[in-house]
């Protein structure tokens, strides 16, 4: 995959995850299948090294629960996560008008 959609994907992805950890808190599975009804295809080497990296950063916090005899961590955005996805909706909102709009 060229470098520039490589990026592109990996942006889409973060905004998408943080929207449904604003939702609900989310753990990696669920948003493995979550991003594969959007076509995304992530292994767990791409995605929880993504969700690490939205913890460490502040945009999610993390909570570890027993599920039918073990751990799963559920990510919920933090208030530092919820400014950072207003402010992605609003430049997604301004560029796919703009995008979308113009012919190539």
């Amino acid at each position: 995959m060229d470098r520039l959609v490589r990026d592109f994907f990996l942006g889409f992805i973060k905004v998408h995850i943080l929207y449904h950890a604003g939702q609900k808190p989310v753990y990696g599975l669920e948003m493995i299948e979550e991003l594969r009804r959007h076509g995304y295809e992530l292994s767990p080497g791409t995605l929880y090294p993504t969700l690490h990296a939205l913890e460490r950063a502040g945009y999610l916090a993390a909570e570890r629960q027993a599920v039918g005899g073990r751990v799963r961590r559920y990510y919920r955005l933090t208030e530092r996560g919820r400014d950072a996805l207003a402010t992605a909706r609003a430049y997604i909102r301004e560029l796919t008008a703009e995008v979308l709009s113009g012919e190539l």
